[in-house]
């Protein structure tokens, strides 16, 4: 079954992760990506992670079900082939720095001209405009910026930390892929092409404010603060690992004290309403991992499922594969990569009925395909050789 953005075609000329992974989930519902490099090395990301066979672990999870060619931008014959792919393509997607595609002929007004409904698409680091806009900008930066790092301080430790996962990239490449089938849909209803512009600052802040910001939303005083949301639980230890367990219901908060064998805080006037736990939390918490510390993992668990209480086992990267649901679900999945061996990925996580997303091939190597979508193009044997004899592509 064809998935849900088969016959959309996407030139891909992103690096690193913003780009890459939002096209990679468009690729994964079925979109045939062409992902242009540049000579002499591609993608910056390629050796990111894991490295066996050649192929980088990252790049190879972001970069699934694409083709490679390369193209070198300098050429006029480069930009001439990107600019016939573009005619046939629905979708561009480029992360240069602003300015950096019309210095080199590639802005939309000039793109436009040769697919006038393409939907153009510039991610940044902070915009194409203002004060920050020339700056490079990666993950760590934008966390910085935009709040992230000043919260994970917490109340007391007071000293600002990066959340150790590239948040900021990941959420501008969801920000990003929402914002393609969007301006797709919108095509389709007769809207035509447009450009589209994604900064990853402005991603961030939209992310993290629903719960990361709720203290700063109301403007002017009158307002009753809140602790962080996260910052009232934490893994407890057990006797031989970890488990994570919330209430936030009364009737959550009943079972958790049922289940602990404390029923009678489950009533108690100090933790009666949900607001009056957050205001107890750190006691509550401290409670917790006295209760479970002594007892195995095993047992808590059961004791939290027979009782209806939310919690989690913690899991590791080195187990978590054998994680029953995950396990029943399939979320996971191994498949051979030609030179990399058996390599594990996460599945594409919505489960359409009808236009199934699936991974169709793993990542390419740097330029597998100049010469197969060259030859789609119309450009012979002897015209390939010659590009590849004038540096044009590899």
């Amino acid at each position: 079954m064809a998935g849900a953005l088969d016959g959309i075609r996407i030139i891909d000329m992103s690096n690193v992760v913003s780009g890459p992974m939002a096209v990679q989930m468009l690729a994964d519902q079925g979109a045939d990506v062409i992902k242009i490099e540049a000579p002499g090395g591609g993608d910056i990301a390629r050796p990111w992670g894991e490295v066996r066979g050649g192929v980088g672990a990252m790049f190879a999870i972001m970069n699934r079900n694409k083709r490679s060619i390369v193209l070198n931008m300098q050429e006029d014959d480069g930009r001439n082939i990107l600019l016939d792919l573009v005619a046939g393509a629905d979708v561009l997607v480029q992360n240069f720095r602003p300015g950096a595609m019309d210095r080199m002929g590639l802005g939309y007004d000039t793109v436009k001209k040769r697919k006038e409904d393409l939907v153009y698409v510039s991610i940044s680091g902070y915009g194409e405009d203002g004060p920050y806009a020339k700056r490079r900008a990666y993950d760590a930066m934008i966390q910085t910026a935009t709040g992230y790092a000043a919260i994970q301080a917490g109340s007391n430790q007071g000293v600002p930390d990066l959340i150790k996962n590239i948040v900021c990239d990941k959420v501008t490449a969801l920000t990003t892929a929402q914002a393609i089938t969007a301006a797709l849909l919108a095509r389709e209803r007769g809207a035509g092409g447009q450009e589209v512009k994604v900064s990853m600052l402005e991603a961030g802040l939209a992310f993290i404010w629903p719960d990361g910001m709720f203290n700063n939303t109301m403007v002017g005083e009158g307002g009753t603060p809140m602790p962080p949301l996260l910052s009232l639980v934490r893994p407890s230890r057990t006797a031989d690992g970890y488990v994570t367990c919330a209430a936030v219901s009364d009737l959550e908060w009943q079972a958790l004290t049922k289940a602990l064998g404390k029923p009678e805080m489950g009533t108690h006037p100090k933790y009666a309403g949900m607001m009056d736990r957050f205001s107890n939390w750190e006691e509550i918490m401290t409670w917790i991992d006295e209760e479970l510390a002594p007892r195995k993992t095993d047992e808590v668990c059961a004791l939290l499922d027979q009782g209806d209480v939310p919690f989690a086992k913690l899991n590791t990267p080195d187990n978590l594969h054998d994680d029953p649901q995950i396990r029943h679900s399939q979320s996971l999945v191994e498949m051979e990569h030609q030179h990399a061996g058996v390599m594990r990925m996460a599945q594409p996580p919505a489960r359409f009925q009808h236009t199934p997303s699936d991974i169709r091939y793993l990542s390419p190597m740097l330029g597998q395909h100049t010469d197969e979508i060259l030859c789609e193009m119309g450009r012979s044997p002897d015209v390939i050789a010659a590009y590849r004899a004038a540096g044009v592509v590899e």
